[in-house]
């Protein structure tokens, strides 16, 4: 990819511009990379689903420079290390754009997701920081977080108003809650402001001095409707209230989770170190542990395509029966496209890329194209067997006529994934591994549509031998 997003939390309760002030240096920090091209900041707010956050977040998203030196990931962990050595106060979290819009789109953000669920909330925030300390002690597993620190409020101030009072001192409650309100945040003026035909809302706020401090905001002097007088402090109890921590359920259970995402692993290996790591631990059963995040996705995606491919061989296999009216003709078939999925086994060992989702959709498509050689072979067979010719030699001939369409086939196809192979253009990374599949599965195909498919078609059907096979026996 070309574009990645850093995600930031400064510490709780920190004002604009101590965050603005801390996020300009990373900002220096990130444009000093040679390989960045530009940079754009949004504090108070988070990449993703569009909504207001507290000042003390935000993210930033880079482009890189198409033709650079580095590599994206070697690029993100330079700044990395340069962010936490220079601003080691500010927590950061790094993602690749594209994996970040499709961690929104499935609704689980980090590839790494410790669920703790308890229903003493003080258990699980007790033991969410200890699970992350430990976590981040394993190779490839980084940006983790306890789901406790990061998720802390800045300090409220909570106005209590006393009905009684207020009504003595000729005030409403309602007029004090607008009046307070008017000082913190300010409130829209009750008349627009007209110009140019356009109307506008005014908010109106109390001075800066007037809300300095909890003394100020006390000593504030507040004029109700009736014209009467008196300070906030002697109609309100006002006090300051401590950071506090977010509130999050599942199905309706209160919720600590321990994040971290994957660099330089694959997610697999991660997650079952990272299950070892917690397995040592020793967690009380009063918490329970649920595993989540892409990880969760990706072995739900696994399911799912082994369903597909099950099916799909399934599918097949019904369709050639009746096409060929032999059981040896889609046995024959599917034995050639099964065995051609071992090249891409051995393909992605050689290239030392991952068996995932996308290499997984690469070998469902590898079944496909082999098995459609093989309906080719066949079909060319039949045509030949009625002319008169013996098993084998119609076997032959349809082998040499469709030696070079086959080799052909298999040949633009291959040079169509080499692109994708060597991820060349932004986002071609995550298709990797379905080109490197394919090109392997298709390799070996070659062989196995011109040399296996014939033979085991041959043995199965000679002479009507294989019980059951012969064309004569299904009608």
């Amino acid at each position: 990819e070309g574009d990645f997003t850093l995600d930031f939390w400064t510490p709780a309760g920190s004002s604009l511009s101590e965050t603005n002030r801390m996020m300009l240096h990373i900002e220096q920090i990130i444009n000093s990379v040679p390989e960045v091209e530009s940079s754009s900041r949004r504090t108070g707010a988070e990449l993703g689903p569009a909504a207001v956050t507290e000042a003390n977040r935000g993210d930033i998203l880079v482009k890189l420079k198409k033709n650079r030196r580095r590599n994206i990931d070697d690029v993100i962990e330079d700044v990395r290390a340069q962010v936490n050595m220079q601003e080691p106060a500010v927590k950061v979290e790094f993602v690749q754009l594209l994996q970040d819009m499709i961690g929104d789109l499935q609704g689980e953000r980090e590839p790494v997701q410790i669920k703790l669920f308890s229903q003493n909330p003080t258990d699980a925030e007790e033991w969410a920081p200890k699970i992350a300390e430990a976590i981040k002690k394993i190779d490839g597993v980084t940006d983790v977080f306890d789901g406790v620190e990061n998720t802390i409020s800045g300090p409220a101030v909570s106005f209590q108003v006393d009905p009684a009072v207020a009504a003595r001192a000729g005030f409403t409650p309602e007029e004090v809650a607008t009046d307070a309100a008017a000082l913190v945040e300010g409130e829209p003026a009750a008349t627009p402001v007209i110009s140019n035909d356009r109307v506008y809302t005014v908010r109106v706020r109390f001075p800066m001095n007037n809300r300095a401090s909890i003394e100020s905001v006390r000593d504030t002097t507040l004029t109700s409707s009736s014209g009467h007088t008196a300070t906030l402090g002697a109609l309100a109890t006002i006090t300051q209230l401590p950071g506090q921590t977010e509130i999050h359920r599942e199905n309706l259970l209160r919720l600590t989770m321990v994040t971290g995402r994957t660099e330089g692993t694959d997610l697999g290996s991660a997650m079952d170190a990272v299950q070892k790591v917690v397995s040592g631990l020793h967690i009380p059963p009063s918490i329970r542990l649920v595993y989540g995040g892409t990880y969760k996705e990706e072995q739900k995606s696994f399911r799912d395509l082994v369903f597909v491919l099950m099916l799909a061989i399934v599918l097949v296999f019904i369709v050639l029966l009746f096409e060929f009216r032999t059981f040896a003709a889609p046995l024959a078939i599917l034995a050639s496209a099964l065995l051609s999925t071992s090249r891409v086994f051995i393909a992605l060992l050689i290239t030392r890329t991952t068996f995932n989702v996308s290499s997984f959709m690469g070998m469902i498509m590898v079944v496909g194209i082999v098995a459609k050689n093989g309906i080719l072979l066949l079909d060319a067979d039949q045509r030949i067997r009625a002319t008169g010719a013996s098993a084998e030699e119609a076997m032959l001939q349809a082998s040499r006529r469709l030696l070079r369409p086959i080799v052909m086939t298999a040949l633009a196809t291959m040079a169509g994934m080499l692109p994708l192979a060597f991820a060349l253009g932004a986002g071609s990374q995550m298709l990797q591994p379905l080109a490197i599949a394919v090109i392997g599965g298709i390799l070996i195909s070659m062989v196995l549509s011109l040399i296996i498919t014939p033979a085991v078609h041959f043995y199965l059907s000679h002479e009507g031998s294989f019980v059951g096979a012969s064309e004569e026996t299904l009608v």
